[in-house]
């Protein structure tokens, strides 16, 4: 059945709050955009006057597409190559959707998104709809076919599990900015004591280079072996200008609500250091070097450009 101009309009204009929900639902901005998009064709195929509620029809549609690829998921993680990481999004992509509350911004910071890989993929859905768009539980109940009390148990449940005795600190793009350039100079003083100030005595590391970067497949726990790391990580050599493709710059920037600094060869981002600060230090270092879970990030860096380094590398 062809879509009516109000109909394409109803869909578009909850396209923002699909895509936020599938991104905080997946991990990957790439999948969401998929997801979405077969949602739209499920829309587009629907006896549409029969749908009393457009706007619970998609999010149920789309919730349940985003279940399926979360069971798949999960085995498709088991053969990942070293440590699974989300695809990092640039603070203003709609990808984040809202960022009123506190708890909407910690849905979508890398550290939750990185635990809610504890969860089981309704105990995800559920926390999601609940704790950042602000889903009743009968209405949460109803998207998944479930009783209410059964929907308020999982949801306890998912917040027990993503439980964690570290506080984290909201920061500004000011005070991420001021994060990022402490913790740049630090990794460039060669010396492994003005990282070790920064980090907290219990801080970990973690990359993601899937099976085309190299990186550490195993995090790494501990102020001083991080340290040494990243003294080593940021050394220039000419092995590494070569592996990069050319020049390498450091920008600062503001990654999933977090401070980031973007290694950059050009407009091309090759890789994404995110920062999550804690009232201790930083807590933990999250490196992203995928190639394929840096592409969104690249368009928008290149559209947004063009940037002045905090400093040239290799």
């Amino acid at each position: 059945m062809p879509l009516h101009t109000y109909e394409t309009d109803l869909f578009e204009s909850s396209r923002s709050r699909l895509e936020a929900i599938a991104y905080r639902l997946l991990g990957s901005a790439g999948d969401a955009e998929d997801a979405v998009q077969d949602t739209y064709l499920r829309w587009h195929a629907a006896d549409r006057d029969r749908i009393e509620t457009p706007e619970a029809w998609l999010t149920k549609v789309l919730t349940n597409l985003c279940l399926n690829q979360l069971t798949s998921a999960r085995a498709r993680r088991e053969t990942y190559v070293g440590q699974w990481l989300p695809e990092p999004v640039l603070a203003g992509d709609r990808m984040l959707g809202p960022a009123e509350t506190v708890e909407q911004r910690e849905s979508v910071s890398l550290a939750m998104l990185t635990l809610m890989e504890r969860l089981s993929p309704n105990e995800r859905v559920v926390y999601v709809l609940r704790e950042a768009f602000g889903y009743a539980h009968r209405e949460v109940a109803e998207i998944l076919d479930l009783t209410e009390a059964n929907c308020q148990q999982i949801y306890r449940r998912a917040k027990q599990h993503l439980t964690t005795e570290r506080a984290r600190t909201e920061v500004d793009a000011v005070a991420a900015r001021k994060v990022v350039e402490e913790f740049l100079a630090a990794a460039l003083s060669g010396d492994t004591e003005p990282l070790i100030r920064l980090l907290t005595d219990d801080a970990v590391s973690v990359a993601d280079g899937g099976s085309q970067v190299p990186a550490r497949r195993t995090p790494l726990v501990g102020a001083l072996g991080i340290a040494r790391y990243l003294r080593g990580l940021f050394r220039p050599t000419a092995a590494k200008r070569a592996v990069a493709g050319g020049s390498t710059a450091v920008h600062a920037a503001v990654v999933n609500g977090g401070p980031a600094l973007l290694v950059a060869v050009g407009e091309r981002v090759i890789g994404v250091v995110c920062l999550d600060p804690t009232p201790d230090g930083v807590g933990t270092v999250f490196l992203q070097v995928n190639p394929d879970k840096l592409r969104r990030i690249t368009r928008q860096w290149a559209a947004a450009g063009p940037h002045r380094p905090l400093a040239e590398l290799w």
